[in-house]
């Protein structure tokens, strides 16, 4: 199978992170910050080393480092963690389940929140958001790129919107991190995301990183390693939000992971994967002339992720992938777990198909893909 399903989770890993995770479960047995012997002293300063790696890329400290099991539950955190009685909160209209759900529940007691819709226009989008901000607005959680349509939203200037009215900013990095450049310094004051798309991790992985201004409280309580005497749990990262045995080869990995992104170059990832993109709407440029294929892209767009959704005329987005699949091609088809990115772009209920390829796709291989859509839009398969 050659994986174009790289939103979902990237595949392959690269050496460095497989070699990694391997001796973490050779090397790095112990419980970190649970013991005094050598082995958890070893595995303690493994751990923290993958901290440090992910602080350094996306430009916090190290103690607001929290590993988590993966974007949803950093996100959960973040939200819950932040949201107060009576608050409003501000989401966009392509926003993951993971943002829109907990938020959702939110509102069935504790909160209130709006969606803001995202426009083909950066300024329009801000105004949006701007329109919808109250006194009682606290949060504005949204995504950085959507993982349908790859539509990068103007998070920078969101940002400055929330500082300029006292609101914290969590921002879902799940598609972006490893992509395109992010850092707190962008005014983000909590960022999310997975550690297993395009940071290269092993799946249950994921970061929330914070630049402290705001307090998150836990969601959940346990052991800590630390302040074992007393009923609270403690107040101080990552201490705080990391309840229990953390995912200890998966963290190792994934500061594998990190440090592989890095050492590749952001501008080199984002340029490759982006041609992939291009090539493949290239390739599949007559058939959507026929109007056999549709791509949802909008020229009027500034700048998108590497991710492409399209359909097939007259097959539901499932079938297209099955026959894909079928043909050694793995592409999501359906909804991505994004109801409101789909409603917004007028694909309910069937969705899209999802090509979303990795540094370590070519152009022969996408050659490849847009060769097999043409044999399903000519109905040869």
């Amino acid at each position: 199978m050659i994986n174009f399903d790289n939103s979902a989770t990237s595949f392959p890993k690269p050496d460095v992170v497989k070699k990694a995770v391997l001796e973490a479960m050779n090397r790095y047995g112990g419980n970190p910050g649970r013991s005094g012997h050598r082995i958890s002293l070893e595995t303690a300063e493994a751990v923290y080393s993958a901290r440090t790696a992910a602080a350094d890329f996306f430009g916090a400290e190290p103690d607001n480092v929290v590993f988590t099991q993966n974007c949803t539950h950093a996100l959960n955190t973040a939200i819950k963690g932040t949201a107060s009685a009576g608050c409003h909160i501000i989401i966009s209209s392509l926003e993951h389940n993971s943002v829109l759900r907990p938020v959702h529940a939110l509102s069935k007691g504790k909160c209130s929140y709006s969606i803001a819709q995202v426009s083909h226009s950066d300024s329009e989008t801000v105004e949006n958001f701007r329109k919808l901000i109250t006194p009682e607005t606290r949060i504005i959680a949204c995504t950085i790129g959507s993982n349908v349509t790859g539509q990068i939203l103007p998070f920078v200037r969101i940002a400055e919107l929330c500082r300029k009215h006292g609101i914290c900013f969590i921002a879902d990095g799940a598609q972006a991190c490893g992509v395109i450049p992010i850092s707190l310094s962008d005014g983000i004051n909590i960022l999310c995301t997975a550690g297993h798309k395009s940071l290269y991790g092993p799946s249950g992985t994921g970061l929330l990183i914070t630049d402290g201004k705001y307090k998150i409280s836990p969601i959940m309580e346990g052991g800590t390693g630390s302040a074992s005497m007393e009923k609270d749990q403690p107040d101080f990262l990552p201490d705080g939000l990391e309840s229990g045995t953390i995912n200890t080869s998966g963290a190792i990995g994934l500061g594998a992971g990190i440090r592989f992104v890095k050492k590749l170059g952001i501008d080199r990832i984002y340029d490759h994967e982006s041609k992939l993109c291009r090539m493949f709407i290239h390739e599949t440029q007559n058939i959507r002339m026929t109007g056999k294929m549709t791509v949802y892209r909008d020229d009027r767009v500034k700048s998108y992720l590497p991710v492409v959704s399209f359909n097939v005329a007259g097959l539901s987005a499932n079938e297209t992938a099955a026959k894909l699949s079928d043909m050694g091609f793995a592409l999501r088809g359906g909804l991505h777990c994004s109801g409101l990115a789909h409603t917004a772009l007028g694909t309910v209920p069937d969705g899209t198909v999802r090509f979303s390829p990795s540094v370590f796709n070519s152009e022969k291989e996408v050659r490849a893909l847009a060769s097999a859509v043409k044999k399903i839009a000519a109905g040869a398969v």
